[in-house]
């Protein structure tokens, strides 16, 4: 019977059901669940028993009596056009008022109001009560905005799982640690609520102090998801302490930016990256008593990678100063399994798996399953390269209890996860090439671009998303890197940099490159042998007659109507290269970019051309090229979604640009719909499909001796 790194949710009114599927699944902890309790004999169903601890949710009879301590989000109001020299603004209009209220604690001290069209802050305006602001002396035809506190009045996660549920219990509404009081009762809470719990030897803090921004139009439907930002961690007491620690002032349009709420996408200015610094340093300051407290009282410290997050960033400076023993993240793909995989200056990872047991995502048991297989085909290319310690599951275990085949799945998923980790051991799986992803957040942010919520689909995001969820399952080496990095040298460690987006991102740097000496550091590393790979619009920005900074290096450069009088004469493509060998479908670049030439002397692998218009110099719109700069070589592409397909293609994109195209038939199989790894340390290769039918593939290990395989659907087939 295989048993180990695997933790279930129990519940003190199922306890009978959790010992049948611990036995069955073979698991080693148990835990609670948002809205359940543990049971007695927990101790009896598993070694390690894990139960949610909130920091600042579950004192509901602290934060109702104690208003002013509660947490505050900085708000902006939506664009209202002046008719006249007076204009009302209700400041809720479109919000959910069940989650929000105006907090208008000196509110002519923090609030601004912004003349958006002339780009200025205005003083003549007033709050009138009821929720609105009134402006006097308006500019008909002008836009006007409101920046201003809010009140957050029920957690933002738990309106989710209250309405999906549908409890009744009273709304958990957040203290704020940034008020000393509140602190001091968070941790004489948390001494006391240890003492109760002595069966509990893992406490899993969900989270700390600040949710990540999540605003509601109604208790089901959601307004705003951005799981980076940090404006439910601005109030104006934290105002107050940046002012004290950084020496000058921060305001509400240093954080709401215009609407914008600096996102991921956007780079930050040096107030709002102060303010992120400020946040992080002082949740890490907290959390650390909260976690000495665990640790005196002989338990284990687990941070759960969701809800009040923000501030505790594991990639962060100052994260590792907490002592969390280990880190659970949720994963609906390989990009957020590597995330948590990669967490340095921890004991143990762990990732909880999708779907949830909750009822609107095991609704029958055929559909469930399905998404289980497909879900933990995706983890589990991640999980190959690099696994993490333990996975896990959340919810209502009854529910799952209801659906054999789910069970069995399960099941089945259990073993093989445990396989896998047996196979890896201590050692690494094989790789020969690293690839440096350049952006403005660097390793911060590791494995996060282009994740606005947790990997949810955007239009915006859809060339782009797809890239990393390819990376995670190939056998390379990545490492996030930024400008600064660039700038202090050490380009020649990697073989190949990428860089990647839209125009004036952070992902793609904006203004960095405009800097000679990051250009300068980045063609040297290409004309000397390194390989260079641009996606959408790599290193743009219209400076000095050019938009890609290293249109020379790439081969193409995009048209934005400057140069549209010159001739272009390299126009036709030529299909038959090493990277699109395996390319047997039309490739799906995620979109329709238009407008990207080529330069002379580089290749175009596919291009467009519309004919709807005559054949001519300007009638050709390139899909990817590559070019040869120097001893180097790059390769660029409009976009790329995530498929099997543009899997492999990536990958021998990388082998050619960093001059290792013979090395392809190491550790490799050939079907693109299965995938190789090596584990040179135990001398296993895994070769596995990610379909659910049957394939037939050839295996070569990493001296090139060729073998084919037929795999069963979504099969492992270990070799050696």
């Amino acid at each position: 019977m295989k048993r180990g790194r695997l933790t279930i949710p129990t519940d003190k009114d199922f306890v009978e059901g959790t010992k049948k599927l611990a036995e069955y699944w073979g698991a080693d902890a148990v835990r609670d669940c948002d809205g359940t309790e543990l049971p007695d004999c927990a101790r009896e169903l598993a070694e390690k028993v894990y139960k949610t601890y909130f920091p600042i949710r579950d004192d509901n009879e602290y934060a109702y009596s104690h208003y002013d301590e509660t947490g505050c989000v900085a708000l902006i109001t939506d664009r209202a056009t002046a008719v006249s020299d007076r204009l009302e603004i209700n400041l809720l209009d479109g919000l959910f008022k069940e989650q929000i209220a105006v907090y208008n604690a000196d509110c002519k001290k923090y609030w601004q109001v912004f003349d958006r069209t002339a780009g200025k802050e205005i003083d003549t305006w007033e709050y009138i009560g009821n929720d609105t602001v009134r402006i006097s002396g308006a500019t008909p035809m002008h836009e006007y905005t409101v920046n201003f506190f809010g009140k957050c009045l029920w957690d933002p996660t738990q309106i989710y799982n209250y309405t999906c549920n549908g409890w009744t219990k009273t709304k958990d509404r957040d203290i704020d640690p940034v008020y000393p009081a509140a602190f001091d009762r968070s941790v004489e809470r948390l001494k006391n609520w240890l003492k109760e719990n002595e069966q509990v030897n893992v406490v899993r803090f969900t989270t700390l102090f600040y949710h990540f921004f999540l605003l509601y139009k109604t208790g089901k439907t959601q307004k705003l998801f951005d799981w980076y930002n940090y404006a439910m961690a601005a109030s104006p007491a934290m105002f107050k302490l940046f002012k004290e620690r950084y020496g000058y002032e921060i305001t509400l349009e240093d954080v709401v930016n215009a609407g914008d709420y600096s996102n991921l996408y956007v780079i930050p200015s040096k107030a709002y990256s102060d303010y992120t610094d400020l946040v992080q340093k002082f949740v890490s300051e907290k959390a650390k008593v909260l976690v000495d407290e665990v640790h005196k009282a002989g338990r284990e410290a687990i941070m759960f990678w969701g809800d009040n997050w923000i501030g505790a960033e594991p990639y962060g400076k100052y994260f590792k100063d907490i002592g969390f023993d280990g880190v659970v993240g949720s994963a609906v793909s390989g990009v957020n399994v590597r995330i948590v995989a990669d967490i340095p200056d921890i004991k143990y990872r762990e990732i909880r798996l999708n779907p949830y047991f909750f009822p609107d995502t095991l609704a029958d048991d055929d559909t469930a399953t399905e998404r289980l297989k497909r879900s933990w085909t995706a983890e589990r290319r991640a999980i190959l390269g690099k696994p993490v310690d333990r996975i896990g599951f959340g919810g209502y275990l009854k529910i799952a209890a209801k659906f054999p085949k789910f069970c069995a799945a399960v099941k089945d998923l259990c073993d093989e996860f445990r396989e896998i980790c047996d196979a890896v051991g201590g050692g690494k799986a094989y790789t020969f090439l690293k690839v440096g992803v350049l952006d403005y957040w660097g390793k911060e942010k590791s494995w996060t671009p282009f994740n606005i919520a947790q990997d949810a689909a955007f239009l915006i995001n859809s060339p782009y998303i797809g890239v990393l969820e390819a990376l995670v399952g190939l056998p390379v080496e990545v490492e996030f890197i930024n400008f600064d990095d660039v700038k202090r040298g050490g380009l020649e460690k990697f073989d190949v940099i990428m860089n990647y987006g839209d125009e004036g991102t952070a992902f793609t740097g904006g203004d960095f490159w405009k800097d000679p000496e990051i250009v300068s550091a980045v063609k040297s590393f290409v004309y000397n042998g390194g390989g260079f790979i641009g996606i959408g619009e790599p290193t743009s920005v219209r400076y000095q007659g050019k938009f890609f900074q290293l249109s020379d290096v790439l081969g193409v450069e995009e048209e934005k109507g400057n140069t549209a009088l010159y001739l272009r004469y390299n126009t036709e493509t030529k299909r038959e290269h090493f990277i699109l060998a395996d390319a047997e479908k039309e490739i799906d670049y995620a979109g329709d970019r238009r407008n990207i030439y080529a330069k002379e002397g580089a290749t175009i692998l596919d291009a467009y051309y519309d004919d709807s218009l005559p054949a001519g110099s300007d009638n050709c719109n390139v899909r990817c090229a590559v070019n040869s700069f120097g001893k180097g070589r790059s390769f660029y592409m409009t976009g790329m979604r995530y498929n099997a397909e543009n899997t492999r293609l990536l990958y021998r994109a990388l082998l050619w640009t960093s001059g290792k195209e013979n090395e392809l038939y190491r550790a490799f199989s050939t079907n693109v719909n299965t995938e190789c790894r090596y584990y040179p340390e135990s001398g296993k290769y895994a070769v596995a499909s990610n379909v659910g039918e049957k394939t037939e593939t050839v295996f070569y290990d990493v001296n090139g001796k060729a073998e084919k395989l037929a795999l069963a659907p979504f099969e492992i087939k270990w070799i050696g």
